[in-house]
């Protein structure tokens, strides 16, 4: 069921009116009958009962999600008057940018986030209201992620935004939209909800499997007047700047549910009863598995789980796959995929199932890297060894510290060699000391039957052993969520110096990426894959502008005609929007007529 547009014309005057259309079968084909006549409808009318449509027919066979059919509406013509134009002297004015940031207005009002915040945010005496100014840092974080001076002075300016959100360019400003920041955050856990809820309608989201994983991400500055930004351990390669950690929950096909920022010095372990305790708190206990990797497993996470009658998968630490070693030996395995072999192991007590896998392709990374550090680690022994026989390294304790360098550059190869120092009884010469080695004849056994091999352990029962590495690969997801974050949406480095401000940021950057997975899905569905990057690039070549037509009227007066237009999209611009089921409008708001002396 949808709502049609018809026109007539009656007494000189065009006549707009809607209908509430449904389509039915027959043994003839398709047919279309008038369920209801709707009448003149204002713009804001015209989403309504186009929703009221969809509702009565029932869940949609296309589970597209799918932008209001009405978007945006059409613009009202000036009275009719013929004019003459003069071809010669049209032009075409101020082109912007139109096809990403319509696209990326269309996904946030999908996702009822204009709606959401209306009703979240009390409204005061502000010139443009805050849910608009959110619209902004969203939108501009999804299509062209940068700071808020750079939405000011270069990004919105060079965009078709302030005719879809009636916000003209000298609104914008860092002011507002710093403000904007502080306004959006006291709400971000009603917004998680609604995002969770609305996600769920669009995609039918499965929320038993609780994907979780913690990245780091630096700023820009030393950022003394923020107590969460400190040092520790950096997923980007920059321990040298202070740092904030971000716990993120997504579903098994990585869409958001929740997240929570920690100080840039905390352990990955010491966030696992806050995070579950806080997603519990929304979404409730039961039902849910938690799949995590072995950096969140200590005793203590996995005595709480169980405390609260929580399931989980997680990973665990190399060291502990030593105790499996006559099981890595037998050959009941099963095959999980192509190049996966898993076995399960009952625990002792019983308690816990213990998962081996081994992979081809790790194994021969795995075997790659061993050699690598090997040779880089036995280049450094025999360097060690030259500076001890020519008499440049005389102390033993210089020479265990150098040895402890190279073992901790080279860690992978630590327990490769058995290395050893000595001073010499009667020196040779100038050499005092003698530097050895030998190959670890039983560490090399074991790296042979350990390489590409992994432990994973979980207190599920009745599930084989198959499924269960496959919903522990799916933690996967959670790795994209924070490539995509950083890379997609530039996440990193923050410029933030305020605490506040500095979540508001991350906040901003978990709607554009809730945004990032909607389009994502909605390509999907439309059979157009998972990249929706591509799609933007190929959106933002449309372009809106001002077309000028110099006018005289039969009375002789002259006028230009301002007509806001839409550029047509070429040949697989047209294929992209009808595979996703949009239509571009052709004006964007009503001709501006000057009249000219």
């Amino acid at each position: 069921m949808f709502a049609r547009r018809y026109q007539r014309r009656k007494n000189g005057k065009n006549h707009v009116y809607w209908a509430l259309v449904e389509s039915y079968r027959t043994a003839k084909g398709s047919r279309q009958r008038v369920v209801a006549y709707l009448g003149e409808l204002a713009a804001g009318e015209q989403p309504g009962w186009a929703k009221l449509g969809q509702h009565l027919e029932g869940r949609q066979r296309d589970r597209r999600p799918q932008l209001s059919l009405f978007d945006p509406p059409p613009p009202q013509e000036l009275p009719a008057e013929p004019v003459q134009v003069r071809l010669r002297d049209v032009r075409l004015e101020r082109l912007r940018a139109f096809g990403d940031v319509w696209l990326a207005w269309g996904l946030w009002r999908m996702l009822g986030m204009d709606a959401l915040l209306d009703e979240l945010i009390e409204s005061g005496r502000e010139e443009v209201s805050w849910s608009s100014v959110a619209a902004i840092l969203a939108i501009a974080r999804f299509c062209e992620p940068a700071s808020e001076l750079h939405i000011e002075e270069k990004w919105y300016p060079k965009t078709a935004l302030d005719d879809l959100l009636g916000v003209p360019p000298g609104k914008v400003h860092t002011d507002r939209l710093y403000a904007g920041l502080d306004k959006l955050l006291p709400h971000k856990e009603a917004i998680e909800k609604h995002l969770q809820e609305r996600l769920g309608e669009l995609f039918e989201l499965k929320c038993d499997l609780l994907l979780y994983d913690v990245t780091s991400t630096y700023f820009e500055g030393d950022m003394e007047g923020c107590p969460i930004a400190k040092r520790g351990y950096s997923r980007d390669s920059r321990p040298d700047r202070p740092q904030v950690c971000i716990g993120l929950v997504v579903t098994e096909d990585g869409f958001p549910l929740g997240y929570e920022v920690f100080a840039g010095n905390t352990h990955d372990s010491t966030t696992v009863r806050g995070m579950i305790e806080a997603m519990e708190k929304k979404y409730g206990q039961l039902g849910r598995i938690w799949v995590m990797d072995r950096g969140m497993v200590s005793e203590e996470n996995l005595a709480f789980l169980r405390e609260r009658n929580g399931q989980y998968i997680v990973g665990t630490p190399k060291a502990l796959l030593r105790g499996f070693e006559r099981h890595l030996t037998e050959q009941d395995w099963t095959e999980a995929q192509a190049g996966v072999e898993v076995k399960l192991v009952a625990s002792p007590e019983g308690k816990e199932t213990f998962l081996l896998a081994r992979s081809a392709d790790r194994r021969e990374k795995e075997r790659a890297m061993h050699e690598k550090f090997t040779e880089r680690l036995e280049t450094g022994l025999r360097r060690l060894q030259a500076a001890a026989e020519k008499g440049r390294l005389k102390d033993p304790a210089v020479a265990g510290v150098r040895l402890g360098r190279l073992k901790e550059r080279n860690w992978r190869a630590s327990h490769v060699f058995d290395v050893t120092i000595q001073r010499l009884a009667v020196p040779r010469g100038k050499q005092v000391l003698e530097v050895t080695w030998q190959r670890n004849a039983r560490f090399a056994e074991w790296s042979q039957m350990s390489e590409g091999c992994y432990l994973l352990r979980s207190n599920l029962t009745g599930v084989d052993a198959a499924t269960l590495w496959k919903r522990y690969i799916q933690l996967t997801e959670a790795e994209w969520a924070f490539r995509i974050s950083k890379d997609e949406l530039e996440i990193r480095p923050i410029w933030h110096h305020k605490e506040e401000r500095v979540r508001a940021h991350i906040l901003v950057c978990f709607l554009a990426y809730a945004m990032w997975k909607t389009l994502g899905g909605w390509m999907r569905a439309s059979g157009l894959g998972d990249a929706p990057r591509t799609l933007l690039y190929e959106l933002e070549k449309i372009k809106s502008g001002d077309v000028m037509l110099p006018a005289k009227t039969p009375a002789g007066a002259t006028r230009t005609i301002r007509l806001r237009c839409v550029t047509e999209p070429d040949e697989a611009q047209a294929i992209l929007l009808h595979r996703l089921g949009l239509t571009l409008p052709r004006r964007l708001r009503r001709p501006e007529a000057a009249v000219q002396m």
